[in-house]
């Protein structure tokens, strides 16, 4: 095993009773948030340092992305592997998801994909095959050939393809709903996912109750034979009390980053190397794909990791689809959105504008300048923001305001972006079908 393959391997990702919890299901923390640097000691991964950041921007040709800029994607197992690869001029692909639990996606969840598609609003521009939703091939593989952000990152940056994977058997196992729900849920999810703007030419949807089958699933057998539930216990905190659909699942989730389980993208690329961008709490299930990969033939994947996104209350607060008031949401109409940042962002600011003036804010706990974090692309404007508040010249109200001048620009965007996502668009992106330019 590679160094630190203790932790990749069977290391308990639960701290001592009343400290931090990380597990792909489960995050809680003491006051004052996640300890982030103690989490990359205790996974045992690598952190995104000025050097990679800058090598990255090298390697691209471009400037990097601002989650890079910004410290969000945070942590990384073997990205520098995947730099090498591509300075060789070989190729990789990447594989991200999302699990279908709710009917809309709040702006946490379009993290990763944001990162993977990197446009400057996060949404995108959609050329006139989009506007017309034309199919130009009996399949409809063809439909929405130009359905692609400018200034695209990862996905453009690096001319590789992408597999985004619906999880909706696991939202099945961990959530009360019914098989049909949690399949109409992933349907509705991939609209919000395909008006982000990927391209469509390089971008395989797939939900696992319609995709699991043949190569995939003999790759899922592989490595459940090789998975001891021990380990399992260790790494993703599961317990015999637990049904056997969720001790079951973890393969699931590991197999997409082996070329080999998509046999009609990847023809004979079985050691195409993966790359991940995912949050931290992913981590677990892919230590344990990393342990087994070499086991079985395969490539370990490589990841970038980001930080949470936190919730309108603090970092504090879960994010919950039953307390809307917690999150901005995609479906959010601009009203919506100015009423929730004004009445539950919470605020960083002094209690009176003397005090305020006199010692000002505390950015540690802001969640508008969190957010803003996020989204506001102009480093400057930012950097300015940052420095008034700080010193008390800028009030919590104006903070806030420019906060959700931002945040009801991207939605919008997104919304009308959505509003052209038909049920034959979301069918060509998620059907079964080769990639003829993937590297180009």
């Amino acid at each position: 095993m590679e160094a630190g393959a203790q932790h990749e391997a069977s290391h308990i990702v639960e701290d001592a009773a009343g400290e931090q919890v990380v597990t792909p299901w489960e995050v809680s923390a003491p006051e004052g948030g996640i300890d982030y640097d103690k989490l990359v000691d205790r996974f045992g991964c690598q952190r995104v340092d000025a050097a990679l950041v800058d090598r990255i921007s090298r390697v691209t040709l471009r400037p990097p992305h601002r989650f890079l800029r910004r410290g969000i994607f945070f942590a990384h197992r073997d990205f520098n592997k995947i730099l090498d690869i591509y300075e060789a001029g070989e190729k990789f692909y990447l594989y991200t998801g999302r699990g279908p639990s709710s009917e809309a996606l709040h702006l946490g969840h379009l993290i990763p994909f944001m990162f993977t598609n990197g446009s400057r609003s996060g949404f995108p521009s959609c050329t006139a095959a989009c506007r017309s939703g034309r199919k130009d091939s009996e399949d409809g593989s063809q439909v929405l050939s130009g359905f692609a952000v400018v200034l695209t990152y990862l996905q453009d940056a690096f001319k590789v393809p992408l597999v985004i994977q619906l999880t909706d058997d696991e939202k099945f196992l961990w959530k009360n709903l019914t098989i049909v729900e949690c399949k109409r849920l992933a349907r509705e999810n991939a609209k919000d996912i395909i008006a982000c703007g990927f391209d469509i030419e390089k971008t395989f949807i797939f939900s696992d109750f319609n995709y699991i089958g043949g190569s995939f699933y003999e790759n899922m057998v592989e490595t459940s034979s090789r998975v001891r539930f021990n380990n399992l216990r260790g790494i993703l905190g599961l317990s015999v009390e637990d049904h056997i659909g969720k001790i079951g699942f973890p393969p699931v989730q590991a197999v997409p980053s082996f070329a080999s389980s998509f046999p009609h993208l990847f023809p004979g690329k079985d050691q195409l190397p993966c790359l991940i961008p995912c949050a931290i709490d992913q981590d677990p299930y892919f230590r344990m794909t990393r342990d087994v990969a070499p086991k079985i033939g395969f490539q370990k994947p490589s990841l970038i990791e980001s930080r949470f996104f936190p919730a309108l209350q603090g970092e504090g607060i879960k994010m919950s689809a039953s307390d809307p008031s917690s999150a901005i949401y995609v479906t959010d109409s601009c009203k919506q959105i100015k009423e929730k940042v004004n009445k539950y962002a919470f605020s960083g600011g002094q209690d009176s504008i003397e005090l305020h003036r006199e010692l000002g804010a505390n950015l540690d706990v802001d969640i508008p300048i969190k957010y803003l974090n996020f989204f506001l692309e102009d480093d400057d404007e930012l950097e300015h923001i940052k420095t008034m508040y700080k010193e008390g010249r800028m009030l919590t109200g104006e903070v806030k305001h420019r906060l959700v001048e931002v945040l009801s620009e991207m939605v919008a965007a997104h919304q009308r972006a959505r509003s052209r996502v038909t049920e034959e668009i979301v069918d060509a992106f998620m059907a079964a079908r080769p990639f003829h330019s993937m590297f180009g």
